[in-house]
């Protein structure tokens, strides 16, 4: 359950002028770096000229987070608070923040000040080059090298190799979104990270550039190595729904056309094994043609939920619409 918190006259109140730009951040037992983290955000913004809006999505903390948080908002109107009752972790923060943002923009971000506002409005720029994803990439990362580096640049290589996408720093949280696109991502379970190849089913055009990284100042790490099974796991579920999005129907049709032609073959091959077992194999027969039927029946289903971003039906080059700056030159400007 999510309960919105308006303090003010901005915020998420539907009476207000919609801004240009959302920025959400989830917080989880933050109290010590609330207060600079907004004032990081407001100092990297105001100059810019734009409307914006910052939403605080407390995941269920324990500490003084919430409080320190609405202490902000009755100065700063521009300041909003959805809050869970329990801790339901990250990709949920995420997504509630998202779908409660007004902006035409969206920004993503961690709650740690590991992640420098400053970065956001070059991201901004680069997005306006035509792009509707913007990534982040941590050149000079601040982090523990066995425990956080090594498995980071493991599960990367990793995801690239399965989703095609040769994302260098897919943990980032500091990202950049047209909101269109990214509020028709579905989120879940621990997908945050995964939400670059998320977009390829909408035919996204992705930028990756280096942003600056900081040593975490204030709290714990909320990761371990722990979470390698769960980026393990999610990593099949988001290899099987590519496969299906890219060709829908080709797909299914194939997976169909294989349990139809198993189910007389298994029919035949079980029920020439021993007498009385004519009923198991009219069964395992009936059960295949009935999946395979109900696979064709998917395919035109799934190509009306998974639109083809190009009009003869076919996916983007997501290696040529992926585009880097250069990493040599942007270490020397993080640095």
């Amino acid at each position: 359950m999510v309960n919105e918190y308006k303090i003010g006259a901005g915020g998420v109140s539907s009476g207000a002028r919609d801004p240009d730009l959302s920025v959400v951040v989830p917080i989880y037992n933050e109290e010590d770096n609330i207060a600079l983290l907004h004032e990081a955000i407001v100092g990297a913004l105001d100059p810019s000229g734009r409307d914006f809006e910052i939403l605080f999505v407390d995941d269920g903390s324990r500490d003084a987070s919430i409080a320190r948080a609405s202490e902000i908002a009755a100065r700063d109107p521009r300041l909003a608070i959805v809050q869970f009752q329990r801790n339901y972790g990250q990709t949920a923060a995420m997504r509630a923040g998202i779908a409660f943002a007004r902006g035409r923009y969206i920004v993503t971000m961690d709650g740690d000040l590991q992640n420098d506002p400053a970065d956001i409005p070059m991201m901004l720029a680069k997005l306006d080059e035509g792009f509707d994803l913007v990534v982040g990439w941590r050149v000079n990362r601040q982090d523990k090298f066995l425990s956080r580096k090594v498995p980071s640049k493991l599960a990367n290589w990793l995801i690239g190799k399965v989703t095609g996408l040769p994302i260098r720093d897919n943990g980032c949280s500091l990202k950049v979104y047209r909101a269109e696109v990214i509020q028709n991502v579905p989120l879940y379970s621990d997908m945050h990270r995964f939400i670059p190849a998320m977009t390829i089913p909408v035919g996204a055009r992705i930028a990756e550039v280096g942003v600056h990284h900081r040593a975490r100042q204030f709290g714990e790490s909320k990761y371990g190595l722990s979470r390698i099974f769960k980026v393990l796991l999610d990593l099949l579920v988001i290899k099987a729904l590519l496969f299906f999005a890219r060709r829908p129907l080709s797909s299914f049709t194939k997976l169909g056309a294989l349990l139809a032609l198993l189910a007389p073959v298994s029919a035949l091959a079980i029920g020439a094994d021993a007498a009385g077992s004519q009923v198991v194999a009219m069964t395992v027969s009936g059960l295949l043609a009935t999946l395979a039927v109900f696979l064709f029946l998917c395919g035109p289903i799934a190509t009306l939920a998974f639109r083809p971003a190009n009009a003869d039906g076919t996916m983007h080059d997501f290696e040529r619409d992926l585009t880097r700056e250069d990493g040599r030159d942007h270490e020397r400007d993080v640095a």
